[in-house]
Order: structure tokens, then sequence, then C-alpha cells
């Protein structure tokens, strides 16, 4: 080889180094791959592709999707994916730019524009969609059709694991609804950190009463007067119980409950699916987890809930 010709060679040679670490093809040999921006997406993700797809899931457990940051990891993680899934709406905007610097071409979907739009207070986008297991199912259905765009020849095992997930999600559903029936209205009154459970309430025949953050975002912050009316409010209603939620400081929250004379429940999974080995580490498990401590702080510990596993 001439001198003239070495250089060229290697550049050759790195860029086809960059060329496999940034490619959109599956990453390993025996599958698809998929990237999922929230904890929610990726445990959807991961129960429709069994053993068969590989699921990288950015966000971790129990972090706050309203205040999460990109890193290159991400990009890379995107760039080597077949399917991409996210949320929409506020909670994952950010996966825009992490798109564009990987140069993908994989397959992308955003769930929320699959849904029935929900606007609350005006204008405003509920993105919180995987509240209501309706929207779950239709989100489980679209991952499984790109999995199938992406692999085909693997259609006969994300059918099955897709058909097995939603006969659970079905029972789980049923289960919740018969057991919100059984508690009068009057006691369905449900205040949170934010408004984060709206689907879950519109499905079940929850009243929101108020929330600690008056907003869809964790990132708002509520003024001394709207924390001194959300205690009135309360206290007038009758609110026995508020519930922080599992993502959130609950200091605030803890502090209007004791104004209010209300007690404090349990950490509800609003924004993000818990750690591993707790309660609410999956989906079903989430929604399962979230309903028994509603209808005990609905109830006041006199209700129980019989909810399948």
């Amino acid at each position: 080889m001439t001198a003239h010709r070495r250089p060229a060679a290697a550049l050759a040679a790195l860029l086809a180094i960059l060329a496999a670490g940034c490619g959109t093809g599956p990453a390993t040999s025996d599958g698809p791959s998929v990237a999922a921006t929230t904890t929610q997406l990726g445990d959807l993700a991961r129960a429709v592709a069994g053993s068969r797809a590989t699921v990288r899931q950015i966000l971790e457990p129990s972090s706050d999707p309203h205040a999460y940051e990109p890193r290159p990891s991400d990009v890379k993680a995107v760039g080597a994916a077949s399917v991409v899934v996210r949320s929409g709406g506020e909670l994952d905007g950010w996966l825009g730019d992490v798109l564009r610097n990987a140069g993908t071409d994989a397959r992308t979907a955003t769930i929320l524009d699959d849904l029935p739009v929900v606007r609350r207070d005006g204008d405003r986008i509920d993105p919180h969609w995987w509240q209501d297991p309706r929207n779950a199912e239709i989100a489980l259905r679209k991952i499984r059709d790109l999995l199938v765009e992406a692999d085909p020849a693997g259609r006969t095992t994300y059918d099955a694991n897709a058909a097995r997930y939603l006969a659970r999600l079905y029972a789980l559903d049923r289960a919740i609804a018969r057991c919100m029936r059984a508690i009068p209205a009057r006691e369905r009154k449900l205040v949170t950190d934010h408004d984060a459970l709206g689907y879950y309430a519109d499905r079940y025949g929850i009243e929101v009463v108020g929330t600690v953050i008056p907003a869809s975002s964790t990132q708002a912050q509520a003024s001394a007067g709207e924390v001194v009316r959300l205690a009135r409010t309360i206290r007038a209603e009758g609110v026995s119980t508020v519930f922080p939620e599992s993502s959130v400081n609950p200091k605030l929250t803890r502090a209007i409950a004791r104004e209010a004379g209300a007690r404090t429940g349990p950490a509800l999974y609003a924004d993000s699916l818990g750690a591993k080995g707790s309660a609410g580490a999956t989906y079903l498990g989430a929604l399962r987890a979230n309903t028994l401590a509603l209808v005990a702080g609905f109830t006041d510990g006199r209700a129980r809930c019989a909810l399948p596993g």
C-alpha cells in the first residue's frame, strides 16, 4: 500500500467502527431491540418481547420523568434499537433531540397519539394515559405490531405473549372496577401530589378533590395560598387520607394532611413504577398496589379488595 492511501484506509476503518456503534439494527443476532422511554412502556415491552427481543428502558424506577435529562447512553441505545416507543406529551418530550442525535431509522411510535385526547384545565393534554388499563391495552397492541414488523418470524411469540398479558390485564381491570363500585361515591375522593391519577379516577368513578401541586407536571410549585385552600378543601370534603407519590418528595403532602386533620396514605405509583422487588415494580403490580391503598384510604381501612395476582 502506498503512503498516500494509508490515511484513506484508516479513515474508512474509523467510519466503519462509528457506523457499527450507531447502527439501527438489533442489539443481538437473535431478535430485535426495543428502546422504551418510561418505566411503564419498558414493562409492557418486556411482556410482549419475552426472551425473543431485548428491551432498553431509559427512565429508571422511582424517577421523575418530568425532570429527566437525557444522557449519551440514551442516544446510543436509541441508535441501536429496531423499535423505539415513547409515551408522549410532556413526560418524554426530550426524546426528539435524542432521535435526531441518534440518526435512527427505527420503527417509532408515540403511544399518546393513538389514544383519545383527554384535556384537563382547559387545553392541557393529560399525558398520564397508562392509569387507565384500556389505554395500556392499546399500547401493548402497538408494541406487539411494531415488533412483528421488525421481526416477522417472531409473530407467533409476540401474539402469544400479548394475549397472555391482556388476559391478566382484563381480569385486573374488572376486579378494580368491582372494588370501587362497592365503595359509596361520597367516599371516593382523591388528593395526591400532582394531577397524575386523572385517567384512573375517570375509569373507576373517583372524584379528584385536589392536588398538592396544581399541575400535571411535578416541576410546578404550589403557592402558599393554594396550599391553604387545599387544606380547607380536604376538611370540607371530608377526605380522610391524602396520598403522596413514590417519585415525589412527600414532605409538603404530609404537612398539608396534618393541617387538614387527614392521614397520609402509602405512596402511589403515579409517574413511575417502583424498584425491583417493590409492590409496584411492574405495571400490573402498580395498578394493584395503588388500588389496595386507595380502597383502604377511602374507607378508613374498613373495606378489603380481592385482586388477581
